[in-house]
């Protein structure tokens, strides 16, 4: 069986986004009920985001092109089934698109799960397991 854990191999993620402060709004809501917070600007165009330290990163690219994630998810860890469906609610809420709704995963024994795409196209989910 898969396990997916909080101890991985990346010191962490960045995100592209063409409206800093959309998708700030969107991240504020959607990562509050995990337990990850807004850590502050890095500069001008970056947004620290983390638990005890920076490891996602909303930020506007250097190339100035727009953001392109197609075919990238990045999977957030939630403690419990309660926490992926505030979640999805509030991703929803602040401009967030549903790529899946809150529910059980027949692909790993389990999982619970809910998918979004942020407000600059970028697929994003919660994961647990009960």
């Amino acid at each position: 069986m898969a396990v997916i854990s909080g101890d991985g191999v990346f010191s962490h993620t960045c995100v592209g986004a063409s409206d800093l402060a959309t998708s700030t709004s969107f991240y504020d809501a959607a990562l509050a009920p995990l337990g990850v917070k807004n850590m502050g600007p890095f500069g001008e165009t970056v947004v620290l985001y983390g638990k005890d330290k920076p490891a996602f990163l909303v930020l506007k690219p250097g190339n100035g092109e727009a953001p392109s994630g197609n075919g990238v998810t990045i999977g957030f860890a939630a403690a419990t089934p309660a926490d992926v469906d505030a979640f999805h609610a509030a991703g929803l809420s602040a401009g967030g698109t549903c790529e899946g709704a809150a529910g059980p995963r027949g692909h790993l024994p389990g999982a619970y799960a809910a998918y979004l795409r942020d407000p600059a196209g970028n697929k994003v989910c919660a994961y647990t397991f009960v």
